[in-house]
């Protein structure tokens, strides 16, 4: 596979749709099958091939919609249950992939990264 089959996309942002999650191993494979460099949503992309992810802790999110079950089994009025919305967001890089791909990461990217796979 080559990127002419992309009709000239170089690059790849992957959107956090459950369909994607569910399927990431799959887009990171033809991603680099195809040498596109992408981005991803959250970490679970990187640790199975994807370049980097830049996103919330998917895990934090769950805890917080616990709370939110919570409150409903708890009777509360869905006007009084507060929203919760993620203030706090992770890089990760893949270097292994980077490599595969010819793409030098620099150290100042790389020191802000919460995960790094190498």
């Amino acid at each position: 596979m080559t990127t002419d089959n992309f009709h000239g996309i170089d690059r790849l942002v992957v959107s956090e749709q459950v369909e994607n999650v569910v399927h990431r191993r799959l887009i990171a494979e033809l991603a680099a099958a195809a040498k596109l460099p992408a981005i991803y949503p959250s970490y679970p992309f990187t640790e199975v091939g994807g370049l980097m992810a830049y996103g919330y802790d998917p895990a934090d999110v769950g805890r917080h919609s616990a709370d939110t079950i919570d409150h409903i089994l708890r009777g509360s009025k869905p006007g009084e249950i507060p929203i919760y919305q993620p203030t706090k967001f992770d890089l990760s890089i893949n270097l292994k992939t980077a490599k595969s791909l010819g793409i030098e990461m620099p150290y100042s990217l790389l020191a802000r990264a919460e995960q790094v796979i190498e």
